[in-house]
């Protein structure tokens, strides 16, 4: 019969094998029958479906799983569900390059469509070069490639070994998602949070799309200021008497003729006797007014600044609070509109304005510089200078900011009393590790504005309302037809309005429907109320929602994070979650956060071929919640160590207490012969002084995990395994043959000495806690284990209590196994000093210990002996052997280090066999 224990071990092949076997009994799958407090259940991050999956990515989820099978193991029901986002422009840009097109929402559609690139990324495929397609071919390949990713992502999930229920996927893209997605919407609309306007809006020039403020980025660009004189107009002239220009200084002379105020601080003196004054604008000539605003600042450049609508987002917060004019420059390609403002009326004006019509932001910046040099009111040469400027954070180009009718939803960014509302629900939200919460507090703090949450793109959530138009064809803006939640998901841009139909799409007395499609955020800040059946299954939402645990990125707190609260305090009145767990970010050699758009990622499939999924998953677990992490390889090599020590202590322990014999048999006999073992009494000394360790090393790893610290629960037990391993286990493993040759087989129902018995229950009962305590972190190599001698699953299996190991410690001092491996280290020492074999034999010699370890160490002795081949010892007071004239060899205090200390440091009267 084969040995259900292979001849040799190894963590290689482990992961198909156990994803097969998990799989098919469904050891993940989530019991819905259960209590709600029987359950726990987790908001996984649904990753970004736009390439591949990233080292950061594995490092994260590692730690949500390794809390997840932790809370499986105390007994709770994990509702533990993975999406897909799916939508959104990181997956329109990928298709983009992957297929060589462009979207073109006014072509037709074309059946059968074959892009002009596939399976290739296309990064040499310039967007002119990119074939247009109708919207219906471009959403097509879209779902074609998301579909293709899913699979890989699912896959390397599968191997990494995270285990969520399969059974439970989602897309944020697919039918049920935009049912709730356009739900959540069409209730925010009803109450009033979500509305619609046509006010200054951040602007994305490649993408043509709006951005909302919690996806901005601020990077350094070189600009140089330009100082640029205003005539005073007449009352300037006649109430100071004077002719003389007021310089201003901008790095935006091309918005020149957006301009429709000067500004200055209230209290600057220099100013005050100009405002409510008017100059003329250089080259255009029209009359704008000198304004006082608490913004401006009198430190910056000439301490007068131009208002131009707009240049930047200060502009806007002048351009509202001082009721300025609009004169909008700029349209929606990035290019100087075709028509010049209404305002500017001269003829130089006009020509001058003609000179930039159409021109890109630089181009028109060089030729307004020209032409105010042509026209002598520019004063000296640009100062460079290196300044911060907004980009939308997947962009390559600045954002401007462009007038557009755009929709919002409400967030405290201009409600006082929503702000405070959601700063409370930070404020209850149990932040791991704490001090994230305070990232939270001063997003919502520093909002200047409700949450954009439209987008001018295509593969996406549509936004699920019509517009009436007038007897002229003319959008009612203001009165937006909307459906009946049933009808959900909708989509406007090819779905008649209610009481209309299709052949009355676009024509004057019938409808039009919104373009615009939701962003992405607008989707993933509802995946509890997607996964949780919010809409279609209200006993699983009762079960789950509020959720246990969101854990993500600290760099999406601002996004997904805040508006996540903010979509439950506006529809259900709480949290969406009860703990929040903030990852770190990986690093690269340099020290430098890991990212895609830095081209230092490392794709981690590779990882986890050549070192294997547990070592990965180990060197994740060894990084604490919020802590940032080095990307190491050499930590990745120390977890395979871990999880080869398992398999290999394991068998022997297995072997040591006649397990194995019986498994050999039948899984059922193992079981048997495992509860027979573990059933015996422990008597003996070091076996009680192990499994007291033991039971405190079960104690802290508990403590730990209900904290959300894997990382000290992993340190505790590895700490006390190794120990474990390299001392108790080679101490002891003569004994547990009770005279039978290592390696032997071992009846284990046959009689045997006392302290044989004593040592093989203590064997047993330390390797099935040492197992569990492992689960977590290293599935695979404790699972594999647990087969050897157990029914079903350990992922299933209770997580180990202190109680069992502590009872049978019968109050014993943890300090005799330290005592005892410090004695059989100082032995090794002797023999690899003499160099010979560690089998040789001591005929005798003087073990020198503190007087307080006196009785730790002959409690131990015969062990000692045992594992150190030792014929005959004395174990003698150091304190009183040793020569007190010896530097640093004092009265010793008990301690761990104090005992080490005195028995490595001497021997004395050492009779090595044959020598």
């Amino acid at each position: 019969m084969t040995s259900r224990i292979p001849d040799k071990a190894t963590v290689d092949g482990l992961e198909d094998r156990w994803n097969d076997a998990w799989e098919a009994a469904g050891v993940y799958r989530f019991d819905r029958s259960k209590k709600r407090d029987e359950i726990y259940s987790i908001d996984t991050p649904p990753p970004t479906v736009s390439g591949s999956l990233h080292v950061g990515h594995v490092f994260s989820y590692t730690h949500t799983d390794v809390i997840a099978r932790y809370q499986r193991m105390c007994g709770r029901e994990v509702f533990y569900p993975m999406g897909w986002d799916d939508n959104g422009l990181p997956t329109e840009r990928r298709v983009q390059n992957y297929y060589g097109v462009r979207c073109d929402p006014h072509l037709p559609y074309e059946e059968g469509f074959e892009p002009p690139y596939a399976g290739g990324e296309g990064k040499s495929i310039k967007a002119a070069d990119q074939v247009p397609v109708s919207r219906r071919n471009f959403v097509e390949l879209c779902e074609q490639l998301t579909a293709e990713d899913e699979k890989q992502f699912e896959a390397l999930w599968r191997h990494l070994g995270l285990s969520v229920d399969w059974s439970r996927t989602y897309q944020t893209i697919e039918p049920a998602s935009q049912a709730v997605a356009q739900q959540a919407f069409l209730r925010s609309l009803a109450r009033g949070e979500a509305y619609q306007s046509e006010a200054p809006t951040l602007w994305d020039v490649t993408f043509r799309t709006a951005v909302a403020q919690a996806e901005l980025e601020d990077r350094d660009r070189q600009g140089a200021y330009h100082r640029v004189a205003f005539e005073p107009a007449a009352d300037l002239e006649e109430a100071t008497g004077s002719y003389e220009s007021i310089y201003i200084e901008t790095t935006r002379p091309e918005l020149l003729p957006a301009c429709v105020a000067l500004v200055a601080h209230p209290d600057d003196e220099r100013y005050k006797p100009l405002f409510g004054k008017h100059v003329r604008t250089p080259i255009f000539g029209v009359e704008v007014p000198i304004v006082p605003h608490r913004l401006a600042s009198p430190d910056k450049g000439s301490g007068i600044a131009m208002i131009c609508t707009f240049g930047d987002v200060t502009d806007v917060i002048w351009w509202r609070e001082l009721s300025l004019p609009t004169r909008p420059v700029l349209g929606w390609d990035g290019r100087i509109l075709a028509d010049a403002p209404d305002a500017i009326e001269s003829a130089e004006g006009i020509a001058a304005y003609a000179e930039l019509a159409g021109k890109t932001v630089f181009s028109a910046q060089q030729r307004i510089v020209e032409l105010l040099g042509e026209a002598g009111v520019i004063d000296g040469e640009p100062k460079t200078i290196t300044h911060p400027v907004k980009f939308y954070e997947k962009g390559d180009k600045p954002l401007e900011i462009v007038t557009s009718r755009q929709w919002y939803i409400a967030n405290g960014g201009r409600d006082a009393n929503l702000r405070a509302e959601l700063v409370a629900r930070g404020e209850a939200l149990d932040f791991v590790p704490a001090h994230m919460g305070k990232r939270y507090e001063n997003w919502v703090n520093g909002l200047t504005g409700d949450w954009l949450i439209s987008r001018q793109r295509f593969f996406g959530v549509p936004i699920p309302v019509w517009y009436r138009l007038d007897s002229d064809g003319n959008p009612e803006w203001e009165t937006p037809i909307v459906p009946d939640e049933a009808s959900l998901p909708v989509d406007p841009a090819s779905d008649a309005a209610p009481g209309f139909d299709e052949s009355q799409r676009g024509i004057p007395g019938g409808f039009i429907g919104e373009k615009d499609i939701m962003d992405t955020w607008a989707t993933s800040s509802l995946t509890p109320q997607i996964v949780c059946g919010w809409r279609e299954d209200p006993e699983l939402f009762a079960k789950t929602f509020p959720m246990d645990l969101r854990p993500q990125g600290q760099d999406i707190i601002r996004t997904w994070l805040f508006s996540s609260v903010v979509r439950s305090h506006l529809e259900h009145g709480v949290l969406p979650w009860k703990h929040a767990a903030i990852s770190g970010w990986i690093l690269d050699p340099d020290r430098k956060k890991m990212s895609k758009s830095k081209g230092n990622v490392v794709t981690p499939m590779g990882l986890l071929e050549t070192h294997g999924s547990d070592a990965v998953r180990y060197w994740a677990a060894s990084a604490r919640l919020g802590t940032d992490a080095a990307f190491d390889e050499g930590q990745m090599k120390i977890g395979r160590r871990l999880a080869m020590k398992v398999l290999n202590v394991s068998k022997f322990v297995l072997g040591a207490t006649g397990i194995t014999t019986a498994a050999d048999d039948s899984l059922e006999a193992g079981m048997k012969a495992a509860a027979h073992v573990t059933s015996a009494a422990v008597t003996e000394p070091l076996d009680k002084a192990t499994l007291a360790g033991l039971a405190s090393v079960i104690e802290a790893a508990t403590f730990a995990f209900d904290a959300y610290d894997h990382t000290r629960a992993l340190e505790t037990a590895e700490q006390y395994f190794w120990t474990f391993c390299d001392d108790y286990v080679e101490l002891v493993k003569e004994r547990a043959y009770d005279g039978a040759a290592l390696g032997e087989p071992i009846d284990p129902f046959a009689p045997c000495s006392p302290e044989a018995a004593s040592a093989r229950a203590a064997l047993g009962i330390a390797l099935d806690a040492f197992l569990r305590l492992f689960a977590p972190v290293l599935p695979f190599a404790t699972e594999e284990v647990w087969s050897w001698f157990n029914e079903g699953s350990i992922h299933r299996a209770p997580w180990p209590t202190p109680d069992r190991t502590r009872a049978a410690a019968g109050g014993a001092n943890p300090l005799v196994l330290v005592a005892a491996g410090a004695a059989v280290s100082q032995l090794r020492k002797i023999k690899s000093d003499a160099k010979v074999s560690q089998r040789t034999a001591i005929v005798s010699l003087d073990l020198l210990v503190p007087e307080s370890q006196m009785e730790s160490v002959n409690a131990a002795k015969a062990d000692i002996m045992a594992a150190g081949r030792v014929k005959s010892m004395q174990v003698v007071d150091a304190v009183m052997a040793i020569d007190p004239s010896v530097d640093g060899l004092g009265p010793e205090d008990g301690s761990v280090s104090a005992l080490l200390d005195a028995t490595v440091v001497r021997t004395e009267n050492v009779v090595l066999e044959g020598a």
